[in-house]
């Protein structure tokens, strides 16, 4: 095991309590989504079910239904809104890899390198109006107006990202305002849809919705952090490929900050102006792991992965309390 995995192992954790909690619902959820990406243009099902089928957690949409039975649902309202969440992620997981030109998507080939990337975007659509509709469906415009909300905020966080590619001056402020955007605000979203959906108080939904954000904070501090220190197998996705693709995550952010004016020029070079070449993926991975760069990131990471916890102080004690607890520590702690 390499120093970088070493880090990344003693984050170790489980949510297996909460998927079990979860199980009928998130079966109801799935169920749903099946049928909603059905069309008679048969490219789109087939797109749809390489992304959707192919793997990933659900914990989205599960914190959506967990949520829901947490502020005291007794039936399926959320259902529907559990699945819309998981329609809105995946539409900007495809539109996310043709922008990235990324080469894997949950241990698969990519969708655009397979359909092409006009009907990748063009799928992303389709899974975006299915969201829609289901929303509609609900006949809730307080989960509308949240859920649209957070389809804003994630665009909004995209276009900031890729207006500050490849800048190695990047504030720590203004990446935690892009992933606050691009990945937290649905997880805050949807922890607040469920909770609306059941009928919750606005204390309740509040609590949830920090839950989420601060969850989604964490769960993306990490995953900057497996970028470095994870495998192509436990990610899903070629490690290295923030790198490659010179995105300035936080661990580089806090190496760059660390290494000062003797490896400024590596790093304009790597990440600045994107001339790379054979090894410098592993200096790079290095010199963030030397400097602590990888340990202050998933040390932010436990940080919010703390407050998210914290945020669930006003419900009582319960085994979906616990669940959500553990969901925050996998946060910091997954090594897929």
């Amino acid at each position: 095991m390499n120093s970088a995995n070493a880090v990344i192992a003693r984050r170790a954790g489980s949510v297996d309590g909460l998927v079990e909690l979860a199980a009928a619902d998130m079966a109801g959820v799935d169920a749903l989504i099946l049928d909603r990406m059905q069309s008679p243009v048969s490219i789109i099902p087939a797109l749809a079910d390489h992304i959707i089928v192919a793997g990933g957690k659900r914990l989205r949409p599960l914190l959506t239904v967990a949520a829901a039975r947490l502020t005291g649902s007794r039936d399926d309202a959320g259902l529907k809104l559990a699945a819309a969440v998981e329609f809105i992620h995946t539409a900007t997981l495809l539109h996310d890899d043709v922008v990235d030109g990324s080469g894997l998507r949950r241990g698969k080939v990519a969708a655009h390198l397979i359909w092409g990337a006009p009907s990748s975007v063009l799928v992303g659509d389709f899974l975006f109006a299915r969201a829609f509709e289901l929303m509609v469906e609900t006949g809730s415009m307080k989960a509308m107006e949240i859920l649209a909300r957070a389809a804003r905020i994630i665009a909004e966080g995209e276009v900031l990202q890729l207006s500050r590619a490849h800048d190695v001056n990047l504030s720590q402020e203004t990446y935690l305002e892009i992933i606050s955007a691009k990945t937290a605000e649905l997880f805050a979203a949807a922890a607040e849809a469920g909770a609306v959906s059941a009928g919750g108080s606005a204390a309740q939904s509040a609590a949830l919705r920090a839950y989420g954000l601060n969850l989604g904070l964490a769960f993306q501090l990490s995953d900057d952090a497996l970028d470095y220190g994870g495998t192509t197998e436990t990610l899903g996705k070629n490690a290295g490929d923030d790198f490659r693709e010179g995105k300035a995550t936080l661990p580089l952010l806090f190496a760059i900050a660390r290494t000062g004016a003797r490896e400024r020029e590596f790093w304009e070079r790597v990440i600045g102006r994107q001339e790379q070449v054979e090894g410098d993926f592993r200096r790079a991975r290095d010199l963030i792991v030397s400097v602590g760069a990888l340990e202050a990131a998933l040390d932010m990471a436990a940080g919010y992965a703390d407050a998210a916890k914290r945020a669930l102080d006003i419900f009582p004690a319960s085994p979906l309390r616990d669940g959500l607890e553990a969901l925050a520590d996998f946060a910091v702690s997954r090594r897929a």
